[in-house]
């Protein structure tokens, strides 16, 4: 196959709804100057008429791509990874813009979904279309080969549906549709650039009603909504079941229903039940229960309305609460907090796959629920591979992408075993596939791991195991713990990732870092530094870390062990300058949550390769102390190099302090190059954090392979007690104006302290140990405070800052 080489440096979307302004804030994310179409307003505005406009003016006619680039800008969560990626956005409308796609690389269309009015825009678009730009439509629910009826060859071989996810940013998946004329390059180049360059999980989809991941996930969703009533469980009982504990989003089904819109999941519902495309006994699971029917006609469709399965109230005393449908009476009440034993029994079983074997074996309403609706997905999907799929993986990465789910169907499958999954199936009264049958008898698995550490999967066609593409791009540290682990302990383990370079995973409850971690990073630098060629810090957990050990320190402070946390927090200071100071390469790759402590370790690499959704940040200011892991001389010594001869260096401290002493955290990597976190030449972003272990491998070899030099410790320049007055005025008057309490004043006053030197009364070099002695002590002597013991306890049992 011919592999097509095309450069998109500039894409044109086509209407400006949540879905295509989503879109184009993607694009602009990842450099791509992106032109956003709307059609003309039909009226003015009360306010352009106020203005005297007329609808010949260019305000009024861009309006409404004006106004919907205005709200995506202020999105929360953010979709942009820096507001400053907006002004790769410009904005047009469709009569006096589109001439404009000649000079475009891919136009997507995402206009209402109506085929008559798509085929209109298609028939525009052919007018000033270049022969060779790409064209895709991120329909949903309309077939994609019936869009091209009526095109020209060109437009046909170019065109396929590339159906996106909202919201884009954080919902991987992207669908690729070819239709019969796509060319096959084509297909090719889609998909690889949406999973290069956008970080998408690109799955081949067939154009099926609905295609992969909403056929499955409404299926699912819809075959619950059934099942809800004859359980007799709440709306809250269904959503603590279904969320987290087996390893869904927080919103689980029936928030999910609300913030989604019940009527977009009746859409899709009844798009596939119109289709015919289902067998007698899956096409009634596509039907609407009376109350969904009920909920529709009342308008009662979510967060968009002003109540779905769930409505805030305002109770006697006039505070809000949040009440739940009641599925019998269609009213909205309070809904009790209830209890289930088999839940009880999952509690310390940290992976929600190794849950579902628990949760199906309990005696209450909860097992029934998940027996059940196992044993209806289990079904569906096996008859789905291979109508909607020819390969049982692809099911599954949709549902991971597009649903959040952790783990997809085949893989849940596989965890409670393939026998028992044929069992559940039919207790809840439907038949699996023959293929899985065989399967079944067999003995066999839908996935296993090969010798190399890749994931192999059962090739329904071939009657064999077939290896997952793609995977030589990606380093699965599950896959290759059995064979390439060099060393472990309870919190921490060592992989040798090949060619020199070693990985050290942190894998502590939720990545904290204590003793047994520092002791491992300080062993993967001994092993590293004798025997390899670079060392990597990555992990594949939920977060990268979210910092020190709490509870350890709060149990030194409260015993009053200051010298054991003295050592504590030196050996952690020390173990981040090993990071730093070590004689081979160290490559950190933060994603998610990267908070103190493992800011800091981020801080210290030789490089750091960080996933675009890294939220990080010295966030130490929320638990009462300051960063005392070398975060604060860190950030001195950052803001040192850049002082000039001017009193922009006091700018540049104020901002580093600024951020510390209000424990600001980035929300994307990029944010972090702003906040100097991440340094602009030296360190690198992935949108795709599959692809993150494996691009810091690459960067670890490459650096060792071109003479790495072990790094040689420098001056640090601070400016001593003469410019730290202003910083003691800025603090009274935000003390004053109640931006921070008397703590939060005493702790900012004490960093300032550090980051001007501490007693030196004028500009003076010091070393950076000069610096951490200052930090540990600051460190030490907050832990001796009790507002600061109260803030810790309060993050231990609450997960948030108390404010005190």
């Amino acid at each position: 196959m011919n592999n097509m080489k095309k450069r998109i440096k500039h894409v044109t979307v086509l209407g400006s709804g949540i879905m295509g302004s989503g879109i184009a804030a993607h694009f602009a994310n990842i450099g791509v100057e992106v032109l956003l179409l709307d059609i003309v307003p039909f009226e003015l505005s009360e306010a352009e008429q106020k203005k005297g406009l007329t609808k010949e003016d260019k305000a009024v006619r861009n309006r409404i791509a004006t106004e919907n680039l205005a709200k995506l800008k202020k999105s929360s969560p953010a979709l942009l990874y820096s507001q400053a990626f907006a002004e790769r956005i410009k904005v047009g409308n469709f009569e006096d813009d589109l001439h404009k796609i000649k000079n475009t690389d891919w136009i997507i269309e995402v206009v209402v979904e109506r085929l008559d009015i798509k085929k209109q825009v298609y028939e525009k678009i052919e007018q000033f279309r270049k022969p060779g730009t790409l064209v895709s439509s991120n329909t949903s629910g309309i077939p994609i080969n019936l869009l091209v009826e009526g095109r020209s060859d060109d437009f046909k071989k170019y065109f396929a549906g590339t159906h996106f996810f909202n919201p884009v940013r954080y919902l991987p998946l992207l669908e690729i549709i070819p239709t019969k004329d796509t060319a096959p390059e084509v297909v090719q180049f889609y998909m690889e650039y949406g999973q290069k360059f956008l970080g998408k999980t690109t799955v081949l989809a067939k154009d099926t009603p609905a295609f992969i991941a909403n056929r499955v996930g409404v299926f699912s969703m819809m075959d619950l909504l059934h099942r809800v009533k004859e359980l007799g469980l709440t709306v809250s009982d269904v959503d603590k079941l279904t969320g987290p504990v087996i390893g869904r989003p927080k919103s689980a089904t029936f928030r999910t229903a609300d913030v989604v819109g019940l009527d977009t999941l009746v859409m899709v519902a009844q798009g596939v039940h119109k289709s015919g495309a289902e067998a007698p006994e899956f096409a009634s699971v596509f039907e609407l229960p009376p109350y969904l029917q009920t909920m529709m006609d009342n308008q009662w469709l979510g967060s968009k309305t002003d109540g779905g399965f769930y409505k805030k109230v305002k109770n006697a005393e006039g505070k809000s609460e949040i009440h739940g449908l009641n599925l019998d009476s269609l009213q909205y009440e309070l809904q009790d907090k209830s209890s289930f034993p088999t839940l009880e029994l999952t509690k310390n079983i940290d992976k929600p796959l190794d849950r579902f074997k628990v949760l199906i074996s309990g005696k209450d309403k909860a097992a029934e629920l998940y027996r059940k609706t196992l044993g209806g997905l289990f079904a569906y999907v096996s008859h789905k591979v291979p109508e909607i799929s020819d390969e049982l993986y692809k099911i599954d990465d949709a549902m991971r992408a597009g649903f959040g789910w952790e783990n997809g169907p085949f893989e849940i499958w596989d965890a409670v075993g393939i026998a028992k999954g044929v069992e559940l199936a039919s207790e809840a009264g439907y038949t699996v596939s023959d293929w899985v049958k065989e399967l079944a008898e067999k003995g066999g698995a839908f996935y296993q791991i090969n010798d190399e550490g890749h994931t192999i999967f059962f090739n329904k066609d071939q009657q064999a195991y077939a290896k997952i593409p793609g995977q030589e791009s990606f380093i699965i540290l599950d896959n290759i713990r059995k064979n390439k682990t060099l060393w472990s302990n309870s919190g921490a383990a060592i992989q040798d990732l090949g060619d020199g370079i070693i990985n050290f995973e942190i894998r502590s409850k939720m990545n904290s870092l204590g003793g047994e971690v520092l002791d491992g990073l300080n062993r993967a630098i001994d092993l590293a530094e004798k025997d390899y060629d670079g060392l990597v810090i990555a992990n594949q957990g939920t977060n990268f870390s979210v910092g020190a050990n709490l509870a350890m320190i709060l149990m030194m402070a409260v015993d009053q062990d200051w010298d054991d946390l003295n050592m504590a927090i030196a050996y952690f200071q020390k173990s981040m300058m090993r990071v730093r100071y070590s004689s081979v390469p160290v490559v950190v790759a933060p994603f998610g949550m990267t908070l103190g402590g493992g800011c800091e370790m981020t801080l210290h690499a030789d490089r750091v390769v960080a996933a675009a959704e890294t939220y990080i940040g010295l966030v130490e200011v929320g638990v009462g102390v300051i960063p005392g892991g070398g975060g604060t001389k860190e950030m001195t010594l950052r803001t040192s190099r850049e002082f000039a001869k001017d009193d922009v260096k006091n700018n540049r401290l104020r901002d580093a302090f600024m951020n510390i002493a209000m424990g600001k955290v980035a929300t994307s990597a990029y944010e972090a190059f702003d906040m100097g976190i991440l340094e602009k030449g030296k360190d690198w972003v992935v949108v795709n954090k599959n692809a993150q272990i494996q691009t810091a491998k690459s960067v670890a070899k490459q650096m060792a392979d071109m003479g790495y030099t072990q790094p040689i410790e420098q001056k640090v320049t601070v400016l001593g007690k003469d410019a730290l007055g202003m910083f003691y005025v800025g603090t009274d008057q935000m003390l004053a104006g109640n931006f921070i309490s008397e703590h939060d004043k005493k702790i900012a006053d004490k960093l300032a302290n550090v980051m001007w030197g501490g007693p030196l009364s004028e500009p003076t070099q010091v070393s950076e140990q000069y610096l951490l002695n200052l930090e540990r002590e600051t460190f030490l002597s907050l832990c001796g405070e009790r507002k600061t013991l109260e803030r810790i306890q309060y993050m231990l049992q609450k997960g948030k800052p108390l404010r005190n």
